[in-house]
């Protein structure tokens, strides 16, 4: 399958796994790009632009086929060195970034001087228009579906997909809600050139977080993530526990006074690490799409992947065919 999407990253399959802190290390995106996908390593995993860079190289030993680099660009006052992450990037030979967060317009000469291809993350038409302006090759268009953070429009992928296809020239992938075949061939369909799986890459025998939290997944339906966050207008979905309940009390007890500091210690990045690599379900809250409902197994991700392919062939060549043969 050929799209603008598989042409510009020079990969097989338009499917790519999203940047997840704590997840994302060179293991995931190895495992990804070795199935046919985009795999990426998450930048800001990695403590600094020198475990950045080992990180990269050991990606290097474990495939060697494409795969790129998230950096989530965070508000001023906590900025991190990201010249020198953007440095590690570009020595490390990696040509395709997944920007996240704020705008990377004060980073785009550099990355666009060393031929690196540019996707920035966008929950909304407007961000994705301005995604272009500023010189992107391509968007990921997250719906409200998405874990993580969904922005605050809260339009789901139904509608933000065909609107981003009316007003962009670049492609687009589609992200939030997929995975499986069926997703592919309705992203497809709303003008998306491929998509982008976050939740139900974690699911899978090589990604590398404790099979406690694999498993949560698979016993998880689409009633089971909550939005937190909402009076900080910083809104993150996240898989329901009990850290997650004590955050939605708190944020009914304060309502718009709720502060970062009221929430902090169920939000943190190393209760949330617990989570993931320890295994320790009510830590914190973790990010988590609504996808978790269609998640029932912990397959490789080149069993994931090429299931993927062939369901979506099946449903182009005998459904939609048969339809029109009718």
């Amino acid at each position: 399958m050929k799209t603008r999407i598989t042409e510009m990253f020079g990969i097989e399959h338009p499917i790519l796994q999203g940047g997840m802190h704590y997840v994302g290390y060179a293991e995931m995106a190895a495992a990804v790009s070795n199935a046919g996908g985009l795999g990426i390593i998450t930048g800001l995993t990695q403590a600094t632009p020198g475990d950045l860079a080992k990180e990269i190289a050991k990606c290097h030993t474990m495939t060697k086929k494409p795969f790129g680099v998230n950096l989530t660009f965070l508000p001023s006052f906590a900025a991190p060195p990201y010249p020198e992450y953007i440095r590690a990037i570009i020595d490390g030979g990696v040509r395709v970034v997944e920007t996240a967060g704020r705008s990377p317009e004060a980073y785009m000469d550099a990355m666009k001087a060393a031929d690196i291809k540019v996707i920035h993350k966008c929950t909304s038409v407007r961000h994705s228009l301005k995604a272009e302006r500023i010189g992107c090759d391509a968007v990921s268009v997250d719906g409200f579906e998405c874990g993580g953070h969904p922005g605050e429009d809260d339009v789901p992928n139904m509608i933000l997909l065909p609107r981003a296809a009316e007003e962009l020239k670049i492609p687009f992938v589609a992200s939030g809600g997929m995975a499986d075949g069926r997703s592919l061939v309705a992203a497809l369909a709303l003008g998306a050139e491929g998509m982008n799986m976050g939740t139900r890459f974690i699911a899978t025998k090589e990604a590398p977080v404790h099979e406690n939290v694999k498993l949560a997944l698979v016993a998880a339906d689409e009633l089971q993530t909550r939005l937190v966050m909402r009076p900080l207008r910083n809104t993150e979905r996240v898989l329901n526990n009990a850290a997650v309940e004590k955050i939605l009390e708190i944020e009914r007890e304060k309502g718009a006074a709720t502060g970062i500091e009221d929430i902090r210690h169920l939000v943190a990045g190393s209760e949330n690490r617990r989570v993931l690599q320890e295994g320790a379900m009510d830590a914190a809250a973790w990010s988590c799409g609504m996808v978790a409902g269609l998640i029932h197994d912990i397959p490789t991700c080149k069993e994931l992947i090429d299931r993927i392919m062939a369901e979506a062939n099946t449903i182009i060549r005998k459904r939609l065919e048969g339809f029109l043969a009718a």
